[in-house]
């Protein structure tokens, strides 16, 4: 049968549909990972992909002699590979069944977003804010913000910031938890805020004198805390930081990863990594 043009282009515009259909359907099942389950691509992949920290003592450091990384955060990391994978944490660690990338506040949460990472495990604080965007696992360790200066410098009180240079970490949520403590404390400080990508830069700003004050989570201050440097009125605590665990947002690995810390808690395994890794 001879096709006219118009009749010829339907049938092969209807053509190329049904391919482009077949095409589409293929891809929904091409992969696990296509399934949108996120336990069903870290089962098929075989090991949990974590973001953590590298040099926050205690919790997330990479030892460079070894290239291992260290901490309750990476012991954390592979509580949750065993509770995915459905082996034991002494397995988990013994085939080093986490792939582990470090992250900073500005990269997390994307990392997360574009399926890079499974889990954010970094001394990441819950905020409303933020769980708007991920989901969290229940808090495994709750700190406050601390204010490191130099002993040199001669600042005793917090009122003593008033037009110094505070180093704070890029997206962070630092800055606005000092301001709300200095106004709590009546104080009418004014301090001015200059950001960093990582913590060595905010520790070696304040070194050369570059910023006045370096200003985060206390146990992240106890990393660089030297002879010449010392907290700024430690008994004043504020900015409450609960740490949790980030998921990517409605993801069904996210009540793996709740559920584990709550049984973790609950056992007692996270009072005794506290003790391990010195963090009482």
């Amino acid at each position: 049968m001879k096709l006219s043009r118009r009749q010829f282009l339907q049938v092969a515009g209807m053509g190329a549909l049904s391919v482009a259909g077949i095409s589409a359907l293929t891809g929904c099942g091409g992969s696990k990972s296509d399934s949108g389950s996120k336990l069903e691509t870290i089962t098929s992949r075989g090991k949990l992909k974590a973001g953590v920290k590298k040099d926050v003592v205690g919790y997330g450091l990479l030892d460079t002699a070894t290239g291992k990384y260290q901490g309750l955060e990476i012991d954390l990391c592979y509580q949750i590979a065993a509770a995915t994978l459905g082996v034991s944490y002494e397995e988990a660690k013994e085939k080093e069944l986490v792939e582990f990338t470090d992250v900073t506040p500005k990269t997390r949460g994307p990392l997360i977003d574009n399926d890079t990472l499974d889990i954010i495990c970094a001394t990441y604080t819950i905020t409303d804010e933020r769980k708007k965007s991920w989901d969290f696992s229940t808090p495994y360790r709750t700190d406050h913000v601390g204010v490191l200066v130099k002993k040199a410098a001669g600042m005793k009180s917090m009122g003593d910031l008033d037009g110094k240079t505070i180093g704070v970490s890029q997206g962070s949520t630092t800055k606005d938890l000092l301001m709300k403590m200095l106004a709590d404390q009546g104080l009418d400080a004014k301090p001015e805020f200059k950001e960093f990508p990582d913590y060595p830069s905010i520790k070696s700003a304040l070194d050369a004198g570059n910023v006045d004050a370096f200003a985060m989570d206390r146990s992240t201050l106890k990393t660089y805390t030297t002879d010449d440097c010392e907290l700024l009125q430690p008994e004043i605590e504020f900015g409450s930081q609960d740490y949790g665990i980030a998921t990517k947002k409605g993801s069904d690995l996210s009540k793996v990863v709740d559920e584990t810390v709550v049984k973790l808690k609950d056992e007692g395994w996270l009072d005794e990594e506290y003790k391990v890794w010195d963090l009482l």
